[in-house]
This record gives C-alpha cells, sequence and structure tokens, in this order.
C-alpha cells in the first residue's frame, strides 16, 4: 500500500466510515441542529458552528500546503466568524467540510510518492520539521480531536 492510499484510506476511516474509536466527523455532525450549532454552553470558548469552521479552515491550510505554500495561518482565520445564527449558514459549514475533504483526499491520491518524507514549505523557524506525510496525519488527528469535542458540546445543548 503507498503512503496516499495509507493516507486516503485513514481520513476516510474518519471522517465517514467506522474508525475503530467510535463514530465518524461526519455521523456525529450529521444530526446536529442549527440551534444546536450555534449555542455556546456557559464556560465553553467556542460552540459546534465555530469549531467546524475551524476545520475547514485548517484543512485549507493544509491544502495550501499540500500544493507548495508557505504554511501560515489560514487565510480565514484560525477561528473563522459564524455570524448570527442561520440554517442555511450551517447547512453550508457541513457542506463545506465535505467538500474540502473531498479536495484534500483528491490531492493524496495525486500526490507524488517520493515527495511524502519531504518537509513542508515553513519558513518560521520556530517549528519541528513536518514532512507531508505528518502534515496529513496531524490533520486527521486534528479532526478526530475536535469532532470529540463537537459530540460532547451536542450532548450537553442538546
Amino acid at each position: 500500500m503507498t503512503t496516499s492510499e495509507k493516507l486516503t484510506h485513514e481520513l476516510t476511516k474518519v471522517l465517514s466510515e467506522r474508525p475503530w474509536y467510535g463514530s465518524s466527523v461526519y455521523n456525529i455532525i450529521e444530526p446536529i441542529t442549527f440551534e444546536a450549532a450555534y449555542e455556546k454552553p456557559p464556560g465553553s470558548v467556542h460552540n459546534i458552528a465555530e469549531i467546524v469552521l475551524h476545520m475547514v479552515a485548517w484543512t485549507e491550510e493544509v491544502m495550501d500546503r499540500m500544493n507548495g505554500m508557505t504554511a501560515s495561518i489560514p487565510t480565514s482565520g484560525d477561528w473563522p466568524e459564524t455570524g448570527a445564527p442561520d440554517e442555511q449558514k450551517w447547512q453550508n459549514y457541513v457542506e463545506d467540510l465535505k467538500l474540502v475533504n473531498v479536495n484534500l483526499i483528491g490531492i493524496i491520491q495525486n500526490f507524488p510518492e517520493e515527495e511524502w518524507s519531504e518537509p513542508i514549505n515553513d519558513e518560521r523557524g520556530d517549528r519541528p520539521v513536518v514532512t507531508y506525510e505528518d502534515l496529513i496525519m496531524g490533520l486527521i488527528q486534528h479532526h478526530i480531536y475536535h469532532s470529540g469535542q463537537i459530540a460532547l458540546l451536542n450532548r450537553i445543548v442538546s
């Protein structure tokens, strides 16, 4: 199995299949109402909608890095603003998360095998060396972490 195949398999499993730890990202997010998505329980730093937009933003940043751009904060920001609660916007955020991950999987599948162990373009200097493979594994971990937060927030607000 190539690195591209392995990473595609792992990302797909976490997003929409049956990861060993429980529910996939999409299975966690799908049943969430827009009211629940925008509710922020006392003591919470972020609501579900903010976390989903954060996941979208970082997936876009990973795609930029995979395409050779210099590592940075996502162009839409680390924690993009959700604006006022809106059912259509919430549905768009969920669809955006799916779309950016479909696009990322396309990039992963077409990424040259010999470049997976190469370092990403990161000029910040104060960071450890990150390879392209590390980058995708890190995003998978990021998706898992935040989907756990979303699941817990949804239990609190529902």
